[in-house]
């Protein structure tokens, strides 16, 4: 997946969340979700011949990985026939909304995890607790905090089918010639291999980027200092966790390791052509780097704080709304949603890291790239289920680590006023979205 396949869903800000929410309160003021009262599920549809819309955001380098297991479920289902409607996630999520109200929304679909809340508060998803009861899905088979990242409201709204987190790239050529052996896995070796790749002629070794994914790398050293960017009353990101990873962050200019006004994509392509020596971005970055045939190694973040953790995200099947719901679609939607879960490894390819412990343990990433990554699954980090969440994040926290990378603020001062703002919007959001 492209970096920027995920800017996507950086780019709804409230006012479109605003106008999505009007739509779909409108078409559910007669009550009701309209979806019909679902029958036992038993895992297999011996119905009539459906065919499922299938909505998905999958545009990148992950498209044909998902594309060929649509086909083999095609291929195992003679009754069944799915139906991907692939387009780019900003679209999908101004999309969505006004296509459920309508009566023209897909019969299945799968979204990012922070964006579930916002959906099931909106009433444009339903609950799934009874296919994940039926299936016997449990925290057991995945990581506690993205199998509960997944409920709103005590109700369940997505099935995870991968985690995705930042990781570490660096260029093994570079670390050769400065003498290092082994990845950074601290602060203290962190700052050490920066030295020693500044004097071995690499001027700026970690390009710091002053917009995506800056602000994830700022919640990932919040997290390792103990903080938390939310909570029930409000913006926390602006504690001292926050404002040390920000100092942090800002540090790396300061010190001469990065040039002080890296634009959005520009740390990326610098380390792909060789001219910066280490980069942290996104796992989905793993095939496209693989194909540039630029000498490098993947890693996990370095623990910059006290405590391991980066922030991750995850895609989860869904199903939406219906106005007359169609019960063998329903029923076919489920078998499709529990088929994939079951055959995640196929999605290894594109990157990405099963999030069923059942599918990693059977060897789904052996020797695969993110392997590695997935040995620190334990120490991701999603964000909490808060309608709404993306946007007050794209209007306040990112603006704020901007500023504060790029010196313009201090950064406590842009991480208060940040948060000030921040707080105000998730209380408007609590009145629009019922919370």
């Amino acid at each position: 997946m492209k970096q920027k396949d995920f800017l996507g869903r950086r780019a709804i800000g409230v006012t479109a969340l605003g106008a999505a929410l009007m739509l779909v309160l409108a078409g559910c003021s007669a009550g009701g979700t309209g979806q019909a009262a679902s029958e036992p599920f038993t895992g297999e549809y011996a119905g009539p011949k459906v065919e499922l819309s299938y909505w998905n955001g999958f545009t990148g380098g992950d498209g044909p990985f998902m594309e060929t297991m649509v086909s083999e479920f095609n291929a195992e289902h003679d009754n069944i026939k799915v139906v991907s409607n692939t387009m780019q996630w900003t679209d999908f999520y101004q999309r969505l909304p006004a296509a459920v109200t309508a009566g023209e929304g897909p019969d299945v679909g799968v979204m990012h995890l922070d964006q579930l809340a916002s959906n099931a508060a909106r009433n444009v998803i339903v609950p799934i607790d009874d296919l994940a009861k039926d299936l016997g899905l449990t925290a057991d088979d995945f990581t506690e905090d993205v199998w509960n990242a997944g409920v709103y409201k005590d109700a369940r709204y997505g099935i995870p089918l991968d985690v995705h987190s930042l990781a570490m790239y660096y260029n093994t050529e570079h670390f050769a010639a400065a003498g290092i052996t082994e990845a950074p896995t601290d602060a203290a070796s962190f700052q050490d291999a920066l030295g020693k790749l500044k004097a071995a002629g690499y001027d700026t070794p970690f390009w710091m980027p002053t917009r995506w994914p800056s602000h994830l790398m700022n919640l990932s050293v919040m997290w390792q200092n103990d903080g938390e960017p939310y909570g029930d009353d409000g913006a926390t990101f602006d504690s001292a966790a926050g404002v040390e990873a920000l100092e942090w962050q800002r540090s790396v200019v300061d010190d001469g390791y990065s040039p002080s006004d890296v634009a959005i994509d520009s740390q990326y392509v610098a380390f792909k052509n060789g001219e910066t020596s280490i980069t942290w971005d996104g796992i989905w970055q793993i095939n496209d780097l693989a194909e540039s045939g630029l000498p490098h190694a993947v890693a996990p973040i370095p623990t910059i704080g006290e405590t391991d953790a980066v922030w991750a995200n995850s895609h989860n099947f869904f199903l939406p709304r219906q106005a007359k719901a169609d019960q063998n679609k329903v029923d076919a939607s489920k078998v499709f949603i529990a088929w994939m879960s079951e055959q995640s490894a196929e999605w290894a390819g594109s990157g990405m890291i099963p999030a069923r412990q059942s599918v990693r343990d059977a060897g789904a990433l052996d020797g695969l790239p993110q392997a590695v990554i997935a040995e620190t699954i334990d120490s991701m980090r999603f964000l909490p289920p808060i309608p709404g969440i993306g946007g007050v994040q794209a209007e306040t926290l990112e603006i704020a680590v901007a500023d504060g990378v790029q010196g313009t603020t201090p950064p406590s001062e842009s991480l208060k006023k940040a948060a000030d703002t921040a707080t105000k919007l998730m209380e408007d959001n609590k009145a629009s979205f019922g919370g």
